[in-house]
């Protein structure tokens, strides 16, 4: 049992871990925490680069009777997801996280915890601060926006490397190796806004989709979770086909590749027909609870009145199209491999919407093991924005990471965890997008693997990490770093 924050800090990993999560550093504001992986090399007179998309790269010699052994590229990334509860007073640009400890399990305060992938960060520091630890010639190099874009990963200049083994250390379950991870990109849809004056005889409401889990979307997508966005857009849709109503603001969602929890749309609505409007509200709320109620029990739809009411409205036409995008764009597994038992092979996430000055934003992710099926997907959705007459962009395309059947790296992890454990490990691809993919993509010949400890509920405010995990995964990540004399 861990009863104490100041005790685990006074393990180093949990020190580190700790640390970080007192700097901002969600995707696209990683200023901070890469400023702070530079002042730490330089207090301890290691060699670093901080490149123009705020990467950093940080060597060390190796120790002694370690210099014959093979450079090792060691791989996180420092940007996480960002999410709370609702009613949450929490500023992810400025407030430090709130961790605390329940059982054996180490989460944060209502909002996400950063183990994705603050435990790379975390094991990276722990190692290049160490004086005892046996390792060969280390590179260890986090990068930026990972959670959203790729863009670290995709601008990292592969000159900076000597190594030709990659340890990534953003998997989420211990006692397994993975070795093979789905490519993916984004997609976003922009449907411009026609704007029309406040109808007379009309109230604003603001319709919610709340209670659902979410998750990573990847991870999880084959946890048949509810995605708001999508039931947002049958909720509306359904409403259209009794109601005269248009659009005023929506918004939903947190990120691509994080299927959304929540989502909120304030309508006009007639003043005489609210009675049939909340009738039909609590049917929804009823068939949600019937169709999601293994993977989300606790699902509910709100109304709200709105005391004061918004000048202007979408037009009859956006709002139409807003409807008709969140109801044909595709969403959920799409394909499941055919060489690996319950893999999901391909899937898109419908993550974010948002109501900008000019227009509705809506942002996809789509990942596949199979790249000739990422870009089908992708055609599939840009057919919705194209029949909807709407603009539709493709960004922060990265490959897939191909199996490797003669990998040293495996045979040296898979060596070394049979001899700790007495048994085989197992070994895994995921339906997720890893970095690990990119870099083999870069430099020549690389060999790959990733590792982690059990994490659970990332990119969303319930994510947490096992702490015996994390501690018996970064002592066989040692182990195995002692092997490569």
């Amino acid at each position: 049992m861990y009863d104490s924050l100041q005790k685990l800090n006074e393990i180093p990993v949990f020190h580190f871990f700790s640390e970080i999560s007192q700097i901002p550093r969600c995707s696209g504001n990683e200023k901070e925490i890469s400023d702070y992986l530079v002042r730490f090399a330089h207090e301890r007179n290691l060699e670093v680069i901080q490149d123009e998309t705020l990467n950093v790269i940080i060597k060390k010699p190796a120790t002694q009777g370690y210099e014959q052994g093979p450079t090792v590229i060691i791989q996180g990334h420092m940007d996480m997801v960002c999410e709370k509860n609702e009613g949450t007073i929490h500023d992810f640009n400025k407030d430090p996280l709130k961790l605390r400890i329940q059982d054996d399990m180490l989460y944060a305060t209502d909002t996400t915890l950063g183990a994705d992938n603050g435990i790379a960060v975390a094991y990276a520091l722990a190692l290049l601060d160490s004086t005892d630890i046996p390792h060969p010639a280390l590179e260890v190099v986090i990068t930026t926006e990972e959670e959203t874009t790729m863009k670290g990963a995709l601008s990292v200049d592969p000159s900076h490397f000597e190594g030709k083994m990659l340890i990534n250390i953003d998997s989420e379950e211990d006692d397994k190796l993975l070795v093979s991870s789905a490519g993916g990109l984004q997609t976003i849809l922009e449907i411009p806004i026609i704007e029309e004056t406040e109808r007379a005889g009309y109230e604003s409401f603001t319709l919610s989709v709340k209670g659902l889990i979410g998750g990573h979307s990847g991870i999880e997508i084959d946890q048949e979770r509810g995605n708001a966005l999508k039931i947002i857009g049958r909720l509306l849709y359904d409403l259209s086909t009794d109601f005269s109503f248009v659009i005023q603001q929506i918004r939903g969602g947190m990120a691509s590749n994080a299927i959304p929890r929540e989502v909120f749309v304030t309508i006009a609505f007639p003043e005489g027909e609210v009675d049939s409007l909340q009738e039909k509200i609590q049917i929804w709320t009823n068939t949600l609870k019937n169709e999601f109620a293994i993977s989300d029990p606790d699902v509910f739809v709100e109304l709200k009145r709105e005391e004061g009411s918004l000048s202007t409205c979408f037009s009859e036409e956006t709002t139409r199209k807003v409807i008709t995008a969140l109801m044909l764009l595709p969403n959920g597994i799409q394909n499941m491999s055919m060489e690996l038992k319950g893999l999901v092979e391909s899937s898109v996430n419908v993550g974010v919407v948002d109501t900008t000055k000019t227009s509705i934003i809506i942002e996809s992710d789509v990942r596949s093991s199979v790249k000739s099926r990422k870009y089908a997907i992708t055609e599939q959705s840009r057919l919705v924005a194209e029949s909807l007459d709407c603009k539709f962009t493709v960004t922060s395309d990265y490959p897939e990471w191909p199996y490797n059947p003669d990998s040293a790296l495996r045979q040296l992890f898979e060596k070394v965890y049979f001899e700790r454990e007495g048994k085989e490990i197992e070994v895994i691809a995921v339906h997720a997008g890893i970095e690990c993919g990119i870099f083999i993509e870069k430099i020549p010949g690389l060999d790959a693997i990733s590792i982690g400890p059990d994490t659970f509920d990332v990119h969303t405010p319930n994510e947490h990490v096992s702490i015996p995990s994390m501690l018996n995964n970064w002592e066989y990540f040692l182990a195995v770093l002692k092997e490569m004399k």
